[in-house]
C-alpha cells in the first residue's frame, strides 16, 4: 500500500505504508538516534508529533515488552527510509510493523529521510499529514496546515490520572542485565537498594526509565498529576520534588509554573527537559521555540563550571532564553551545537535542572550521575545540612 507524507509548505514525499492504514497529522520532527526507536515511539514527549528517523534502517531488532517509556506509542506517525524486513533479536516479541498496526499508528518507508531532514533544518519545524487514505496531494497539504499542535496542552493528555506510588511491587525498577554463567543468560534483574528518601514526582509526561532510575537511587516515588497543587505535593511528605519531561509548549503550562513557584525553597527540586523549562518559568525566565529542535542521542553539552563535555540524549523543541533569567539563576550547562541553555541552578532554593535526558533511554550514559547527585542533595537537606 502506498503512503503520502505532505508538509504544510507543500513539499510531498511518497513511499510505502507500514503499520496501520490510517491518516494522522501533527508536527513533523526528526531524531538522529541510531537505536532506541521503541523508546522514542513510547516517549510521552512526542505526543502530537510525527517522528522521522535519520538512521537509514529501522526495525531490525523488533519490539519487546521491556524497552518502553509508557504503556503505548505516543507518536501520531512514524517515518523511516527503510523498514527492516527481518527481525533478529532474542528479546523481540513482534515486529515494528505489527506493533504500530496494533496501536493504529501509520508509518511510511521508502522516502528520502535525508532530504526531509535537510528540508526541516532549512525551513524550520512545520506540521505534516501522513496518510494511506488520501490520494489528493492538495487535500493532504490542507490537512497538514489545519492540524492542531500549537497551543494544545498535550501534558493533560499524558499525565497520570491520580496520585499513585511508582513500582509499589518493587519489580519495574530493577536493572536488567545480561549474564552468562552460573546465574543464567538473559533477563536477569538486580536487586533494588532500600528506599530511604521520599520523592514527589510531578508527571508532565514522565518517561518510565526516569522513574526507574530514581527508585534505583533510593527514592520512594509518588507520582502526581501535572495539575496537582503545591499543597498536594507537600502533603505526600516528600523529602524532594521532581519535575518530569513532557510534550508541547512550556509557556502554556501556567498552572505548572505557579505550582513550582510555590514549591521553591520548600524542598530540593530537580527537573528534566520540560521540567527544566517549567522551573525556568517559576524562577522568572521564559522560553522560545527552536527552529527544528534537538532530538537524538548524540548532543554535546558542556558544564560551564568544569568545562567537561558530555554526549547526551535530547528531545525538545523549546529552549530557555538566558537573557530572561534573573541574576541569581546560574546557567550550568550549554548545548555546544548552538549555545542554548542546557542546565540551570538556583543555589538558594536548592533547585536545579537539565534540558537533556540523563536517564539515557535511548542514548549514552554520560550524564546519569545527576540522579546520584540529586539523592545526595535531598539526603543532605533532610539531615539539615
Amino acid at each position: 500500500m502506498t503512503a503520502l507524507l505532505a508538509l504544510e509548505d507543500g513539499r510531498i514525499f511518497r513511499g510505502e505504508s507500514f503499520g496501520a492504514p490510517a491518516t494522522a497529522a501533527g508536527e513533523v520532527c526528526f531524531n538522529t538516534s541510531m537505536t532506541g526507536y521503541q523508546e522514542i515511539l513510547t516517549d510521552p514527549s512526542y505526543r502530537g508529533q510525527i517522528v522521522a528517523m535519520t538512521c537509514p534502517e529501522i526495525g531490525n531488532y523488533g519490539v519487546n515488552a521491556l524497552d518502553t517509556e509508557s504503556a503505548h506509542p505516543q507518536v501520531r506517525g512514524f517515518v523511516v527510509e527503510e523498514l527492516s524486513p527481518v527481525v533478529s533479536n532474542w528479546r523481540a516479541t513482534r515486529s515494528l510493523h505489527d506493533y504500530l498496526a496494533d496501536h493504529g499508528i501509520p508509518g511510511i518507508q521508502g522516502i528520502d529521510t535525508r532530504a526531509l531532514t535537510k528540508h526541516l533544518r532549512t525551513r524550520g519545524a512545520m506540521k505534516a499529514c501522513l496518510t494511506t487514505e488520501i490520494v489528493d496531494e492538495a487535500l493532504a497539504v490542507e490537512m497538514a496546515r489545519t492540524a492542531s499542535y500549537a497551543g494544545v496542552d498535550f501534558v493533560k493528555e499524558v499525565t497520570s490520572a491520580a496520585a499513585a506510588p511508582w513500582d509499589a511491587g518493587q519489580t519495574l525498577s530493577r536493572a536488567w542485565v545480561v549474564r552468562r554463567g552460573g546465574d543464567g543468560t538473559g533477563d536477569v534483574f538486580e536487586d533494588l537498594p532500600p528506599a530511604t528518601l521520599r520523592l514527589a514526582a510531578l508527571d508532565f509526561g514522565a518517561k518510565q526509565n526516569i522513574l526507574r532510575l530514581l527508585r534505583r537511587h533510593g527514592f520512594d516515588v509518588t507520582v502526581l498529576p501535572a495539575t496537582s497543587s503545591a499543597e498536594d505535593v507537600l502533603a505526600t511528605g516528600a523529602d524532594g520534588i521532581f519535575l518530569s519531561n513532557g510534550p508541547g509548549d512550556p509557556e502554556a503550562l501556567t498552572y505548572a509554573h505557579e505550582t513550582v513557584r510555590s514549591l521553591l525553597g520548600k524542598k530540593p527540586l530537580f527537573g528534566i527537559c520540560l521540567g527544566h523549562q517549567i522551573l525556568a518559568y517559576a524562577l522568572g525566565g521564559k522560553t522560545f521555540k527552536l527552529k527544528f529542535g534537538h532530538r537524538g542521542a548524540n548532543q554535546p553539552v558542556q558544564d560551564t563550571r568544569t568545562r567537561q563535555v558530555a554526549i547526551t540524549s535530547q528531545n525538545h523543541g523549546y529552549a530557555v532564553d538566558p537573557a530572561s533569567l534573573p541574576p541569581d539563576v546560574e546557567v550550568t550547562h550549554v548545548n555546544l551545537n548552538d549555545g542554548t541553555v542546557a542546565g540551570l541552578r538556583h543555589g538558594g532554593h536548592r533547585a536545579f535542572s537539565v534540558q537533556y535526558h540523563p536517564e539515557a533511554s535511548p542514548g549514552p550514559h554520560d550524564a546519569e550521575a545527576f540522579f546520584a547527585g540529586f539523592a545526595k542533595e535531598v539526603a543532605a537537606a533532610k539531615a539539615g545540612v
